[in-house]
């Protein structure tokens, strides 16, 4: 399962986010925002307001959200 991440350094929220899910065993792969502009732009056009957005293959969310990060883990530990 590919688990993506994209996030700006030095964020608070993307900092715990990615904390989080490798405290938990998730891998992802993360997007650094500030090297990849045209990429900002599409997740702003998507309608995510802010950072981080974490897309899974079953679903996708912005902000530092421990609930879904827990579910997410529990859904590849299944």
């Amino acid at each position: 399962m590919t688990v993506t991440v994209f996030t700006n350094p030095n964020n608070p929220q993307c900092e715990a986010t990615e904390q989080e899910l490798s405290k938990l065993g998730v891998r992802y792969v993360a997007v650094d925002l500030t090297q990849n502009p045209s990429t900002f732009e599409q997740i702003k056009d998507a309608g995510f307001k802010q950072i981080p957005v974490v897309i899974s293959p079953n679903s996708s969310w912005s902000g530092h959200r421990p609930d879904l990060i827990r579910q997410l883990a529990q859904s590849i530990a299944a």
